[in-house]
């Protein structure tokens, strides 16, 4: 009988990363727009928003499925799968395993990829023919389109992976948890690869109309450019945003063995529960301190070795304030010596996705050495008094980083991510 390995017992790195976002469909346009601090909000254009009380979102812009499925393929499968597949091949390839079969075990390739909505604009559009025309104008491709483990299921298939296949679904910290479950399950040695992250395409009438009635989103129909402005004293809500953002894991033992290029070093994992309300954070963000507590202390570090967060920060009242709180309370006297960025102040909130697409930012800032700013930022708030990186992005050398996430539902994730030394 075979012994299973020890948890820690693997370390795991980033050898890969896909990313299709409002501010490119590429991970080298993505982290470029960042850095310029370009702003993905626009007036919606994927369908007429005109009666809505929000007519803007940060939107995937030029994007083409044909370039990662056939035709027929891009068909059958909803934009939150496209966006799934398409990001997933980038950074299969991105980690030099396209077209790589010796050395590979399927078995031994997992896929963690979530969504918080699914494809929630296939479901009002199959309502629609529904109420149009009865049942027999509806799609049957419907059920297995619109069940959100399907971006993960298509994924697999798309890349042989046959190990094992989660779906992550916890509202805005999908992304988190996927990278955070992927982590544990390659360092307890139930896989050498998982690609994970989050997907999401849920800019439709229905999600507008309901996140606005929930006074969650940005009514600044009139300057959506200036709409997204975390911890800044005028925000008024997020900016919808859509797309995915992957990255391939694996134990350092196998990326080694096949001489791929190492990003970074995933250490730490921390994730907690408000129990407190449907949609408000906890008083003083108490669950989302207890994620990042964990976290460190999965990593075995103290507070004050982390150079760089990476915050959810998602231009909401309480939000920002709270998230404030939250790393005031963890850190300390640190918490005014670190450098703390949105980047949803230039993509907008991209709900399940968000956490793979910042995953992505957080990375890249420990690789290249630079900090990507938090846009938007003209008039402080007194509760929120940290370094947000105002505006600009800045170089600073990074050793350890961290990126929060925190979902309606109370649910809460920490990643922390280290510089690879060998």
């Amino acid at each position: 009988m075979s012994v299973k390995a020890n948890h820690k017992h693997h370390r795991v790195v980033i050898t890969g990363l896909g990313a299709i976002t409002p501010l490119g469909n590429t991970v080298d346009d993505y982290w470029k727009n960042l850095l310029a601090g370009t702003p993905g909000a626009a007036p919606i254009a994927e369908f007429d928003a005109g009666k809505l009380p929000v007519r803007f979102a940060a939107e995937v812009k030029n994007f083409d499925p044909t370039k990662y499925l056939t035709a027929k393929e891009a068909k059958r499968n909803t934009r939150f799968v496209q966006f799934a597949i398409g990001a997933s091949k980038q950074a299969w390839e991105n980690a030099g395993l396209a077209g790589e079969s010796t050395g590979l075990d399927p078995d031994r390739i997992g896929v963690y990829v979530g969504s918080g909505m699914g494809a929630l604009s296939f479901i009002e559009e199959q309502h629609s023919r529904l109420e149009a025309g009865g049942a027999d104008r509806v799609s049957p491709f419907l059920i297995p389109s619109v069940i959100v483990n399907m971006a993960s299921g298509m994924v697999s298939i798309a890349l042989n992976a046959k190990g094992p296949n989660l779906c992550m679904v916890s509202a805005c910290a999908t992304g988190g948890h996927a990278i955070g479950e992927a982590f544990r399950t390659i360092e307890r040695g139930d896989a050498d690869i998982i690609v994970a992250g989050g997907t999401e395409a849920a800019i439709t009438p229905l999600a507008i109309a309901g996140f606005n009635s929930a006074k969650a989103l940005s009514n600044r129909n009139d300057d959506p450019v200036h709409a997204s402005r975390p911890f800044e004293a005028n925000r008024d809500g997020f900016v919808m945003g859509e797309g995915a953002g992957v990255l391939v894991m694996e134990t350092l033992e196998h990326a080694q063995k096949r001489g791929a290029t190492i990003l970074a070093e995933v250490v730490g994992y921390g994730l907690s529960g408000d129990a407190f309300h449907m949609t408000a954070p906890a008083p003083e963000a108490e669950g989302a301190q207890r994620a990042m507590r964990m976290a460190l202390d999965d990593a075995g570090i103290e507070p004050g070795v982390i150079d760089y967060i990476n915050a959810h920060g998602t231009s909401t009242d309480l939000n920002d304030k709270l998230e404030t709180q939250a790393v005031k309370k963890v850190f300390g006297d640190h918490a005014y010596k670190l450098a703390i960025s949105s980047t949803k102040s230039m993509t907008g909130h991209l709900l399940g996705a968000a956490g793979g697409i910042e995953a992505i930012a957080t990375v890249l800032a420990i690789k290249n050495g630079i900090l990507p700013p938090t846009i938007n930022y003209e008039t402080p708030d007194p509760e929120c008094d940290l370094d947000y990186v105002p505006n600009q992005a800045r170089p600073k050398a990074v050793s350890y980083a961290m990126s929060n996430n925190m979902g309606f539902g109370g649910q809460n994730c920490s990643l922390i991510f280290k510089a690879y030394k060998g």
